[in-house]
Order: C-alpha cells, then sequence, then structure tokens
C-alpha cells in the first residue's frame, strides 16, 4: 500500500487540470456572452445618443515688435523712445486667457444666451439657426448677470407659451410682446429668413441665460494655448465643442480682441509721449524767446554787432571743448526735464524715452515703460490686491527709486566732466588776458541759445515720431491659420467607446467570477485536492443525484453513479491487498465533519462489493447520529438491537444485532446503530467492538464500519486502529479546504490506518467533462446506447450541460 501512496503522489504533484480551470469560467458562459452584449449595447446607445464633441484649431504669429513698429522709418530709428520690452510668449497667452478679454467676446457675440432644440431623446443646441430669437430691453449690465432657463413653445403663428420651472411661470404671448419677469424685460421674435407660417409648426426651444462671468471661466478652462515653431512664437488656439461654429466665431473674435487691444497699449503710449512732448516745447520756446531777447538787449547795450570775427582764432582752438560742455549741458537740462516729470505724475504712468544713454536711464525707462503696461494688463482680469499685480507695483516702486538714483549720480558725473572742462576752459582763457570781456558775455548767452535751439529741434522730431507711430501702429499679432474644425469628433470615438464597451462587458462578468472562485473555500474537485493527495491516495468521484435520480445503485445499474462506484470498487480492489483470504478486510468510511456523505458512500460501497459476490457486513459505529437505518428503514426482519445495545450488554451475541437484506436482489449484513447510548466514547473502547469485528472477520470478505465525522468527536479515533483501510469521504461544494489539512495530520500522526479519499458529489456540468462523463463513458454497454442515434445523443447532451 505503501508503495501505492508513493506513486500516487508522485503522479498527482505534477497533475494541473488546465482545462477544469479554464471551465470554471466558461461554465458562466451565458453570464459572459450577456455582459458581452450588454456592454456592446451601452456602447452603441453612448454612441447614438451622446452628442459629438469636435476640436476646433487657429495659429497666429506673434509680432516682433522692434521689426514692424512703422517707427522703423523715421531718421533716428524712433523704437528708442515707444518700444517695450518683450512681455514674452507666455505673457500674450496669460492675455489671451484673461477673463476680460474672454468675457468681452462672450458679450459681444452673445455666448451666454443659448438656444436649445428639445428632440425625442436628446436635445441638440441650435446656434445661429433657432426659430425664436429673445432680444432683451433691460441694460446689459444686468442681463449680464442673470441665470434664466426659458421654454418657448410656438401654439399659433403669433402666438407662443413661455415656462420658466425656476419661477412657475407658465403664459401665453403675443411675437413682439414685451415681457417682464423678475427684473428683466424681453421680447421673443421669430428669426428673420423663415418661411411664412412656418413659427406655428417649430418645436419647443430652450432658450438658457448664463452670467457672462460664468460662460467666460468655462471658456477659459476650455480653451487650449500651446506654443509652435522653432522660435516658440506661434501659438496654436484651440478648444473642444459640441457645436464647431460656436466654436470658430469663439476663436476668431478672441485674435480680433486681442489684436485690437494690443494695438490699443501702443498707441496710448504714443499718445503720453506726444503729450509730454508737446508740453516740453511750449516750455522751450518761452526760454528760446527770452535767450533771443537778451542777446538783443546786450548788442544794443554795448552797441556791437559781430564779435566772432575777432574770436576766430579762440573759436578754432577750443571748439572741441565747446562742444563737449554743450552735450554736457543738453544731458543735464534732459535729465532735469525727466526728473521733474517723475515727480510731477503718479507712480504707475507710462514715461517717455528721450534717448538719454548716459548712466543707463534709457534702458530704466523701457524696463518701467514695460512693467506699467504689463501691470495694466493684469489689473484688467483681477484687482491689486493679486499677488502678481502687487510684485509688479513693488517692482515699479524700486525701478522709480533706481531712476530717481540714476539721474542724482549721472547729473553728478556730469557736473564733475562739466567743471573739469570749465577748469581748461578757464586756463585757455587766461592766456587771452587781452580778449575783450564783452566775448564771454556773448559766448554765454549764444550758449544758452543753441543749447535751447538744439532742444527744441530734438522735441519736434521726436513729436512727428511719436505722430507716425501712433497712426501707423502694427497689429501685435497676425493670423497664420483661421479657425477651422477637424471633421473627426474627439468625443465619443466610436470604435474605442464599442470596443471598449464589449471589453468592460466582457470583463466584468469574469471579474464577478474570479472574485467569486478567489473568494471560495470549498473543494468542487479533485484538483481541489491536491494538497491532501500528495500524501494519501485518490479512489474515486462521485456524482451528484440529480432530485429524479435514486441514491442507492441497484444489480445492473448503468447510471452515473453505479459506474463511480465500480470505478471506485476497482481502485479498491488495488488498494485492498489481503494475502489471506481467511479473514475478511475492515474498511472504515469516516469524514472531517457530518454532511459530507460518508453513510451514503458506505452503504453503496456495501452494495457495490455485494454485487461482485463478496459477502459484506455494514456496521452503523456512528452511534452519536445513526443515519444508516434511511436506507434500511423498509428491511424485513430487521433486529431490533443494534451496535450500542451488543456494546454495552455482553448478553447480546453478534448474531442478535446483524440483519440480513435483499434489497432489489443485492445482499448485504447490516448492524444498525441501535438506541443513542448516553457514553458512546466509553462504550467503544471496551472490548466489544474489537471482539465484534475479529468474530465477523471469519464470517465476511469485507466488514464496512460507517464511523463518526474524525473532528468532530473521537469516537473514530478510539478504534481506528480495528480498521485495515478508512475511505476519508470529502463532499464537492460542502467541505472547506482548510479542513484538508486535519486528514493528512492524522495520517502522519498514524491515527488513521490505510487513509485513501473519496470525493463526493460532484456536479460535473461545471466541469470541462461535464455531461459526457456522466453518460458516455460507459462505451455503450447496457443494450440500447449503441442504437441511438448521433442527433438523439447530442439533444441529449445539450439538455444535460442545460
Amino acid at each position: 500500500m505503501e508503495e501505492l501512496n508513493d506513486f500516487t503522489e508522485e503522479k498527482e504533484e505534477s497533475n494541473f487540470d488546465l482545462k477544469a480551470e479554464l471551465f470554471k469560467y466558461l461554465v458562466y458562459w451565458k453570464w459572459i456572452l450577456l455582459g458581452f452584449i450588454i456592454g456592446g449595447v451601452l456602447a452603441y446607445l453612448y454612441n447614438r445618443y451622446t452628442i459629438p464633441q469636435y476640436r476646433t484649431e487657429a495659429t497666429m504669429i506673434i509680432v516682433d515688435d522692434e521689426k514692424q513698429n512703422a517707427m522703423n522709418a523715421t531718421p533716428s530709428g524712433g523704437g528708442a523712445i515707444f518700444s517695450l520690452e518683450d512681455d514674452g510668449i507666455q505673457n500674450h497667452i496669460e492675455k489671451l486667457k484673461s477673463k476680460k478679454l474672454v468675457e468681452s467676446v462672450v458679450d459681444e457675440l452673445n455666448l451666454n444666451i443659448s438656444y436649445f432644440i428639445e428632440g425625442n431623446v436628446i436635445t441638440v443646441e441650435a446656434y445661429q439657426s433657432s426659430p425664436v430669437l429673445i432680444e432683451f430691453i433691460t441694460n446689459d449690465s444686468i442681463v449680464n448677470t442673470n441665470s434664466r432657463d426659458f421654454v418657448v413653445t410656438p401654439t399659433s403663428e403669433t402666438s407662443f407659451r413661455l415656462e420658466d420651472e425656476s419661477l412657475e411661470y407658465n403664459a401665453d404671448h403675443k411675437i413682439g410682446e414685451v415681457i417682464e419677469l423678475e427684473g428683466l424685460q424681453f421680447v421673443i421674435l421669430p428669426k428673420s429668413g423663415k418661411e411664412q407660417g412656418s413659427f406655428g409648426k417649430t418645436s419647443s426651444v430652450n432658450i438658457v441665460l448664463e452670467p457672462v462671468r460664468d460662460v467666460a471661466a468655462e471658456y477659459i478652462s476650455r480653451l487650449q494655448i500651446t506654443q509652435k515653431g522653432q522660435a516658440k512664437d506661434i501659438l496654436s488656439l484651440s478648444i473642444v465643442q459640441n457645436t464647431p461654429e460656436k466654436s470658430q466665431d469663439f476663436l476668431s473674435k478672441l485674435m480680433e480682441r486681442f489684436n485690437e487691444e494690443g494695438v490699443m497699449n501702443n498707441q496710448e503710449v504714443a499718445e503720453n509721449t506726444t503729450k509730454f512732448i508737446q508740453d516740453r516745447l511750449e516750455m522751450i520756446t518761452t526760454e528760446l524767446d527770452s535767450v533771443e531777447v537778451n542777446i538783443a538787449d546786450f548788442k544794443r547795450d554795448n552797441r556791437i554787432m559781430d564779435i566772432g570775427s575777432g574770436a576766430s582764432e579762440f573759436q578754432s582752438k577750443f571748439s572741441a571743448a565747446e562742444q563737449e560742455i554743450f552735450n554736457l549741458e543738453t544731458q543735464l537740462e534732459l535729465l532735469q526735464s525727466v526728473e521733474e516729470l517723475l515727480r510731477s505724475q503718479g507712480e504707475y504712468e507710462l514715461l517717455p524715452d528721450v534717448g538719454i544713454s548716459e548712466g543707463g536711464i534709457s534702458g530704466l525707462v523701457n524696463s518701467y515703460n514695460s512693467l506699467v503696461v504689463e501691470r495694466n494688463v493684469y489689473l484688467e482680469g483681477g484687482t491689486e490686491k493679486n499677488p502678481v499685480v502687487k510684485t509688479l507695483s513693488e517692482q515699479l516702486s524700486g525701478l522709480r527709486n533706481n531712476l530717481f538714483e540714476n539721474i542724482q549720480s549721472t547729473r553728478s558725473s556730469l557736473n564733475i566732466q562739466l567743471r573739469e572742462l570749465s577748469k581748461r576752459e578757464n586756463v585757455a582763457q587766461g592766456q587771452f588776458s587781452a580778449f575783450p570781456g564783452l566775448e564771454k558775455g556773448m559766448r554765454n548767452i549764444e550758449r544758452q541759445q543753441q543749447i535751447k535751439e538744439q532742444l527744441y529741434l530734438f522735441l519736434l522730431q521726436r513729436r512727428e515720431e511719436a505722430a507716425i507711430s501712433s497712426a501707423a501702429t502694427a497689429a501685435v499679432a497676425r493670423v497664420i491659420d483661421t479657425p477651422f474644425t477637424y471633421n473627426s469628433p474627439v468625443d465619443p470615438e466610436p470604435w474605442i467607446i464599442l470596443v471598449g464597451g464589449l471589453l468592460i462587458g466582457l470583463i466584468i462578468p469574469i471579474l464577478i467570477i474570479f472574485a467569486k472562485n478567489f473568494l471560495d473555500t470549498k473543494v468542487h474537485h479533485k484538483g481541489d485536492l491536491s494538497p491532501l493527495l500528495k500524501d494519501v491516495p485518490f479512489l474515486a468521484e462521485l456524482p451528484r443525484i440529480k432530485p429524479e435520480e435514486t441514491d442507492v445503485i441497484q444489480v445492473n445499474d448503468r447510471s452515473p453513479l453505479a459506474e463511480s462506484f465500480r470505478i471506485l470498487r476497482t481502485n479498491l480492489a488495488y488498494l485492498v491487498q489481503n494475502k489471506d483470504k481467511t479473514r475478511g478486510d475492515v474498511i472504515f468510511v469516516t469524514s472531517t465533519i457530518k454532511g459530507e456523505g460518508k453513510t451514503f458512500v458506505s452503504y453503496n460501497v456495501s452494495r457495490t462489493l455485494a454485487s461482485s459476490n463478496k459477502k459484506v457486513l455494514l456496521i452503523g459505529a456512528d452511534i452519536r447520529n445513526p443515519k444508516l437505518h434511511r436506507y434500511t428503514s423498509d428491511t424485513v426482519g430487521a433486529k431490533e438491537k443494534g451496535l450500542s445495545d451488543y456494546l454495552y450488554d455482553y448478553d447480546v451475541q453478534v448474531a442478535d444485532i446483524i440483519s440480513k437484506t435483499n434489497d432489489h436482489n443485492i445482499e448485504v449484513d447490516v448492524v444498525l446503530s441501535g438506541p443513542i447510548p448516553p457514553n458512546p466514547a466509553e462504550l467503544l473502547m471496551n472490548d466489544r467492538m474489537e471482539s465484534l469485528i475479529e468474530k465477523s472477520r471469519a464470517n465476511y470478505d469485507y466488514i464496512i464500519v460507517d464511523t463518526a465525522p474524525t473532528m468532530i468527536v473521537t469516537d473514530t479515533l478510539l478504534i481506528s486502529q480495528l480498521a485495515d483501510y478508512t475511505l476519508y469521504v470529502t463532499r464537492a461544494d460542502y467541505t472547506e479546504k482548510a479542513l484538508l489539512d486535519f486528514p493528512k495530520e492524522l495520517r502522519k500522526q498514524g491515527k488513521l490506518k490505510g487513509l485513501a479519499v473519496i470525493l463526493n458529489d460532484i456536479d460535473y456540468s461545471k466541469f470541462s467533462y461535464g455531461a459526457q462523463y456522466g453518460y458516455s463513458y460507459g462505451y455503450g454497454y447496457g443494450y440500447g446506447e449503441d442504437n441511438v442515434s448521433r442527433w438523439q445523443r447530442i439533444k441529449k447532451r445539450i439538455s444535460n450541460s442545460n
């Protein structure tokens, strides 16, 4: 027997029934197919009744101000005054998505008013194709902050019904009638261009009014702007909506408004510069007139007409020094003008760039103007509490202080240079002691005149440049591709949705089945017994008995149950190798817990062995919970006394408890359990049980003992050494897998002798070998099966699978 155990262990360890594992899922093929169909239907309905979303895209290039500015045509280049430092492409993106800009677009296109036509299943937006229009009489500032939901249903060619569920309003009105509802005045009109007589046939129209701010926020969230091109100066604007025409109009108007505001910003800088230059010109004109009057008075008082002829030699020697002094004094005058402007104007106003390169003044002015414009942009969409505005304000304050400091330091530097040049001039003039004192006075007056004239001409030139810039300000961006919509919808994508729905419908039932199998702790088939079969041989599988079938085998029975017990008998013959033919074999039948079918197995094993002309004695040793009488209740001549009587009453003999049975010509002697005693364990421990078995060995080929469950009570273990072999019954869909270690431990401890396993109550329809195992494995014997047609066998196979 040990050799059989080793052989069985080696074979079972390498056996894995993949087909049976797969059929765990295939047995639920109806549910899997149903989930597959439902997933496909839901995906089809989603594709059919979901309004598709389309992507609309446009591209624009940001124009370089310094290259495109018309001021580059001016003699001085012009850009030094008016061109701002590049805001960066990210700043332009922020401007395009600013609340103020988007709200102006929404308001101009009336995108806060939507029209929907109610269909049988879905409601479709009728953008620019609505059969009715709403026109508000109330001020736009009030309309743009309101939220309303109207339903207009034409009742005739001149009237309609107006409904508002939120206000519980329902009334009939005439076309063109002024309606006042909750502070809003409006009229409903048929759309122009409609055929006469079509208004009354129009379906209900749902008019939705939303606050402009909310609609703008939705557009900002949908708007996608990305950089393109090698220089990253091309912007791609895209938006996804279910109304492509609305998206195209929005993007077109957005780019248009962006250009308009950019041009307005540039023109504002040019106008501020022109105003400043005009003020300075008026002041310089007054000063120049004063200097010319001084020259006339000086000549008249000193009675001279031309002083230059006597100083030609002096002028040739010191002309270079005088020119430098002139340039320095000009710079000082410009510094004085800029400083006065800084002190007189507000903190966040644009400054003119008058071309002072000394000390980096021009660069600071350009940076200051750039930050002022950027701050104004952010103020359009927010308040001064905005963290970005605060940061820009702090930077402007720092730049303003830097300007004052640079002006002071530059003035000091120019004064030092001026003093140095004056010293050189004084030294040179000392050499001309004979030069008339009039020359010096006259030259000072003429120098003032030249400075004023040069400054006057310089400002005139800048004023013209500013005028040209204001009149010919270039656009900040140029449209490359006007808005266009892709033909394929972004959502839903029909094939992806359909395939996804089918896969989800397929996967969900499989996952449910997987979870069910994963959480299942019961034994279902032979493969689940693998932890036990590594140490214990396996005898047979017994099929599940249908309600209309009997659970007792008969003579010449060819049912699946009878064939299974014949297989068990054959395997038992290999297990039972009794060389002493004079003594019968004692076979215990037990299980872990009650309800696993040990009594059922005991009775049918007895009948199967008896049908092969063997003398069999069946003993009901489960005296705590006897079940054997259920099969022998109709036995004629059954003895009144049972095993419990024999165990405690020494006067009862073996012949007094053995009942002869002949159920359908199968003779099996039976010892029933008898009355339930109060002390079954003590009774089984005495020598009467051993005496009964030893006396029966000489008269029977097999003694089958139906014992109590091993885990619940100790009765079986008390008499287990009396057995030659132990058949351990497990039940499909009943026995817990965790309990399989229990019989294995009992075998290792030597408490159960000749242990072998039987799997009872298998539902073969759940496994790959299914109905074929039940009725087709008999190879046709039975004298009628071979005559059944193939079509009848197929129908029977289908009916068995169902």
